[in-house]
């Protein structure tokens, strides 16, 4: 299973979010940019991997499909939260909808990831 490749992509996108999010601060475009599309090639990484793990509760019992739909779409929803947050960041607007976007679908992925679906913490 890539449950440990989905975690460290999604450690990995973290990471890179917030070094291009500085850089971006600090005013150092070429280099936020070079960051952003290194955080998109992480991007597949951790679409594959949530796809694949997605087909694994869909071939399992179907016990926890729903949330496993669920917490995929959320997963979409941090990816697209972080792309318009940086995306209003560079062109100077205001990132609030980004930032809403990215907070919310972060804590229904990480509520159901760790706490809901089966490989989590618990």
């Amino acid at each position: 299973m890539n449950t440990h490749l989905h975690v460290t992509a999604w450690a990995l996108a973290i990471i890179l979010f917030i070094v291009s999010l500085v850089l971006h601060k600090q005013g150092k475009e070429k280099a936020a940019k070079i960051v952003q599309m290194i955080l998109r090639l992480d991007y597949l990484l951790i679409l594959y991997s949530g796809g694949d793990l997605i087909m694994h509760y869909l071939n399992g019992s179907g016990a926890m499909t729903a949330e496993a739909i669920v917490k995929g779409l959320a997963g979409v929803g941090v990816i697209a939260g972080m792309e318009m947050t940086l995306g209003k960041i560079k062109d100077g607007d205001s990132a609030k909808v980004g930032w809403s976007v990215l907070l919310i679908s972060i804590l229904i992925t990480i509520i159901l990831g760790f706490f809901r679906l089966p490989g989590g913490l618990m």
